[in-house]
């Protein structure tokens, strides 16, 4: 963990090493100011000398100026370095999580992800803000004015050690107990935050159903669990201060009570006294801050195991050393693929699933809901992979396959259309990143959008909202397959992406697809026969299996549950969608 995070420090060392040096200077500054006091009490007032107390006081003014400079520069640095620590470390943890595969994906929620680049981030910039400045300042402060004070009187300055030594045991009592109350906090932060996400993705369909109450009971529950958490752990952290304050004044008393004493009986000067309740106040203020100080890590400690843990996480699906760049052809094979979302064996979502789809040919996919149709196209550009049997595509199993080269060859058009935020040109050029406006436009026309576009006030340069909000259902599966499109790829899959279109346009897409892109494999997946029953075969799935395989005609004759969905669609109009 320590070593992935001190990875990320990078162009900033320097500015970390400057702000510890600072802080170096500005405590030798501070201790030195009590012993000229010292002598500036016993030499220069009580002897009655100008010389040595303009001499000693322009020193101590020099050190306190010396000391306010290095401390300004320090904590320049130290904002320098931490928020740098905070950038790098925001940047390697997304870089690794758009590696991800989706099952790992799946291990993490969203709001969870999310926690672990916002507020665990924060934590370890603060945290680190601390190492830097105060987990130096602090030892260095001490080590400095325990080594002065025993200068001053070695047998007074033992009260400090037994100070350090009760103080030692509190604050590991309190750390002890209270980071695994931390641990539990931030993973039901990770639920807040989840259920926010949530709310808000939803919104629409939250006030449709008027869930609100619903939902704000939800959230509080969330929100209390925190509080609930929180006001454990802050119950042991109460502990520091009274036991800083105890030993504070206890501290004081011993002084004052052995040194009066020791002045009484000549073995201390009042200067010497008034240096000691100085370096008191130093070593006690430092104890203090590295209490504190201890506490924050104690905190920052679950964040960056959070943080260490997205980093160094490895992605279940990886590209082969040498792998493929170069697929033959759009023909699929499954053979005896069986597939799970995790590591057990039992319920399969795929059992024994043995397909083989041409190159260049159109395959019909039907089935009831769940019956794991888009379970088995996201296998073929390995979103996710098989835990028995292989899947070739162009004759080649695709873990053989550089990912990239694959995924950029298997075009998916998924249920869940996403556009983002941008114009209509920009969300195309995901799938082209180098495509012109012409070919732009020939996928869009490819995908029946041209004409909408068209009529939208800046046309190509339309802006987009996030999500696609301000585009209807039927237009946001058109402008998606247009994306697809643009990858030019040699296998197309479309799962259910053409529901929110009326039939017309259904057809017109699917002949642009026969006359334009003759030799891209295509599979379309829909509920609706109208829409595949042109295919070259169609495949009904149903329980992870295959059920038939067959033409349209053929599978009237020979497959009862097709010929019951086509008949019930047939009496029932086949309603269409917008």
């Amino acid at each position: 963990m320590i070593k992935t995070l001190a990875s990320q420090i990078k162009e900033y060392k320097t500015s970390s090493i400057k702000s510890a040096v600072y802080v170096g200077i500005e405590v030798i500054m501070e201790v030195l100011i009590p012993y000229f006091m010292a002598d500036l009490v016993d030499s220069g007032i009580a002897q009655g000398n100008m010389n040595v107390i303009v001499k000693v006081g322009l020193y101590m003014v020099i050190a306190a100026l010396i000391s306010l400079i290095a401390g300004a520069l320090s904590g320049k640095h130290a904002s320098i370095a931490s928020a740098g620590l905070a950038k790098n470390l925001r940047k390697a943890e997304f870089k690794n999580i758009q590696d991800f595969a989706f099952s790992d994906i799946d291990s993490y929620s969203t709001g969870g992800l999310i926690t672990r680049m916002t507020t665990d981030i924060t934590n370890i910039q603060n945290a680190y803000m601390a190492i830097i400045r105060a987990c130096v300042r602090s030892p260095m402060m001490l080590i400095c004015a325990l080594f002065m004070a025993f200068q001053v009187n070695s047998e007074l300055a033992f009260v400090f050690v037994f100070a350090i030594v009760f103080l030692g045991i509190v604050l590991f009592f309190v750390c002890t107990k209270v980071h695994p109350k931390f641990m539990k906090m931030f993973k039901k932060i990770d639920n807040l935050n989840s259920s926010v996400q949530e709310n808000i993705t939803g919104i629409r369909v939250v006030k449709s159903f008027v869930r609100e109450d619903f939902e704000r009971e939800k959230f509080t529950h969330a929100s209390d669990e925190v509080f609930r958490l929180q006001k454990q752990a802050e119950k042991i952290l109460i502990l520091n201060t009274p036991a800083m304050q105890f030993t504070m004044y206890c501290a004081i008393l011993l002084i004052s009570w052995f040194g009066a004493h020791l002045i009484v009986s000549d073995s201390m000067t009042t200067g010497e006294l008034l240096s000691m309740f100085t370096y008191t106040n130093n070593i006690l203020m430092s104890l203090m801050m590295m209490s504190m100080m201890i506490v924050m890590i104690t905190m920052s400690i679950a964040s960056c195991q959070r943080v260490a843990d997205v980093i160094n996480h490895q992605s279940s699906l990886t590209s082969p050393e040498n792998g493929l760049t170069q697929v033959k052809n759009g023909s699929i094979d499954f053979n005896h693929v069986y597939f799970n979302y995790g590591e057990v064996e039992e319920g399969y979502v795929l059992k024994d699933f043995d397909l083989h789809i041409p190159s260049g040919s159109t395959l019909g996919v039907l089935g009831a809901t769940g019956s794991s149709k888009s379970s088995f196209v996201q296998l073929i550009p390995r979103l996710y992979d098989v835990i028995a049997g292989n899947i070739k595509v162009g004759g080649v199993d695709v873990r053989e396959y550089d990912l990239k080269t694959l995924r950029d060859n298997v075009a998916m058009v998924l249920q869940k259309n996403v556009l983002f935020s941008g114009s209509i040109k920009e969300n195309m050029r995901w799938g082209n990143p180098d495509a012109s406006d012409q070919e732009i436009v020939e996928a869009c026309q490819l995908a029946q959008a041209d004409e909408f576009i068209q009529k939208m006030p800046d046309g190509y340069n339309t802006h987009i909202e996030q999500g696609g909000s301000n585009v209807s259902g039927g237009q946001r599966q058109r402008l998606c397959i247009a994306r697809a499109l643009l990858k030019k790829p040699k296998i197309l899959i479309l799962d259910d992406s053409t529901s929110a279109v009326d039939t017309k346009t259904d057809a017109l897409i699917r002949q642009a697809f026969l006359e334009k892109i003759p030799d891209t494999t295509r599979i379309i997946i829909s509920q609706r026969i109208s829409s595949i029953q042109d295919a070259d075969s169609i495949l009904v799935i149903d329980d992870g299996q295959v059920v038939a395989l067959g033409s349209h005609e053929e599978l009237l004759s020979s497959c009862i549950q097709y010929k019951e969905t086509y008949e019930a669609q047939q009496k029932g109009g086949d309603f269409d969608e917008q």
